[in-house]
């Protein structure tokens, strides 16, 4: 090795950056998960109201979630069968899932799969639409109180059963047929965002599949030469047909199920990626037939990742978190009072639902409060999780500032803020920034600076 290259990598070790200082010795990991069911009532909202309410429960909700111990305080990774969780109700999640476990709020990264059979949690929007006797609702506030008392128990009580982690794997494969992007160019040139997760139009669904991350990760712990548990990731809205009030975990829930079912000793989880912009419309008709074919796909991937997945020993473990401040919306129809007239006197339902959840970003915003974007380290292997409908490209960041490790990324943190765009995307105006996009432009200058700060040190 010539000096210059040797004196040049001394430097690069001794900032820290490359990878976490390894430890005198090993970190000595505890791992115990918990699942738990989070199904709507009958007559609940799905989707903050934008769709029918529940009628009925094709298959049943779940947090599935695990708890890490021996990284200074626990760090829980929930997974919710839930559309989205926001602002006030975002951090009650946290807070007593934390309470339960004697940690921070912070160390609890909680995402949502976004099903959209499935309910979006509120409080302030839903406090909203009663104060102002709006006549629509987002969400039934006692049962996502009650919810959140249930997932925290389950987590706390998790800890009196724990195994070891010694191993941590990783594996990835090729899913096939599943995600595409919702631009893409039609048939004379122009540049379309209208590909939805059920996509009618052939021409519409002939279009190139365009940016998306085709690779699903597992991430999995291990004590010794035994699986404890495999969390799997990959990016794409996780609907096939949805909105007649038909409550379920959809193609993903069915893909997990499955893997669940393959492995009895071993507890599967999965998040879904950065997929704002992402969807199955190439490949999905919106026929229901389609839901088993989506499934199926996915879990030739989840089980093709598994067999590819090797392991090492644990040498690092580390959790980090960043803040990340977003601004509120500032356009026409987005302003304090914009928003209030529209709460009390959209026509439709949906629209003053739609008001109440800016109002409730906004005021959040206003606050002060940050999102947290947290990391989980373990040198050769990471997890990060990103805020609500981040657009592909930001977990195709994540992925490229961590290129001697496996990264897996989920999306649908915090989501207050609805999409989280590209400025290309803004530029190229984007239909589906009309309404669920209560965050400013400059929001991909913000959102770059927080991933490259959370992921120096990887």
């Amino acid at each position: 090795m010539n000096p210059s290259r040797r004196d040049a990598l001394a430097a690069l070790a001794a900032t820290g950056l490359g990878r976490p200082a390894p430890a005198a010795d090993p970190p000595k990991l505890a791992l115990s998960t918990f699942v738990t069911e989070t199904t709507v009532p009958l007559g609940h909202p799905l989707m903050g109201g934008g769709i029918a309410p529940a009628i009925e429960v094709i298959d049943p909700l779940f947090a599935h979630g695990f708890v890490l111990r021996g990284l200074d305080k626990p760090v829980a990774v929930v997974a919710l069968d839930w559309c989205e969780v926001r602002n006030g109700a975002y951090d009650l999640f946290r807070d007593k899932i934390a309470a339960a476990l004697g940690t921070d709020p912070a160390r609890v990264m909680l995402s949502c799969l976004h099903q959209h059979d499935a309910p979006i949690a509120d409080l302030e929007a839903q406090e909203l639409l009663e104060t102002h006797k709006a006549g629509a609702s987002v969400c039934d506030i006692a049962f996502v109180r009650k919810t959140a008392e249930r997932v925290a128990a389950a987590a706390g009580e998790s800890l009196k059963t724990s195994r070891a982690v010694t191993r941590i794997g990783t594996g990835k494969a090729t899913v096939e047929k599943v995600a595409s992007n919702r631009r893409y160019t039609d048939a004379v040139g122009k540049v379309r965002y209208d590909r939805m997760s059920a996509t009618r139009d052939p021409a519409v669904r002939a279009g190139e599949e365009g940016t998306i991350d085709p690779e699903l990760t597992t991430l999995s712990f291990w004590d010794g030469d035994a699986p404890l548990l495999g969390l799997s990731a990959y990016a794409a809205h996780p609907m096939s047909h949805y909105g007649k009030g038909g409550v379920s975990a959809d193609f993903v829930g069915l893909a997990r199920r499955r893997r669940q079912a393959d492995t009895p000793g071993v507890f599967q989880m999965y998040v879904s990626g950065c997929s704002g912009n992402v969807t199955a419309g190439k490949y999905n008709d919106g026929d229901p037939g389609n839901r088993p074919v989506l499934a199926d796909r996915l879990y030739k991937a989840m089980a093709a990742a598994w067999k590819d997945t090797t392991t090492a020993p644990v040498t690092a473990a580390a959790f980090r978190s960043v803040p990340l401040k977003l601004k509120a919306r500032t356009s026409a129809g987005f302003s304090e009072d914009e928003l209030l007239k529209r709460l009390t006197a959209d026509p439709k339902p949906f629209g003053r639902c739609l008001a109440a959840l800016g109002l409730s970003w906004k005021h959040r915003t206003d606050s002060g409060r940050p999102i947290d974007l947290p990391v989980l380290d373990f040198g050769r292997a990471v997890y990060a999780l990103l805020p609500a409908e981040s657009y592909v490209e930001y977990q195709l960041l994540v992925k490229q500032l961590g290129p001697d490790a496996a990264v897996v990324v989920a999306g649908y943190g915090e989501c207050g803020p609805g999409y989280i765009p590209t400025e290309r995307a803004r530029a190229e105006g984007d239909g589906n920034l009309a309404d669920w996009c209560w965050a400013d432009p400059g929001s991909e200058e913000r959102m770059i600076e927080a991933i490259k700060a959370a992921m120096k040190k990887v």
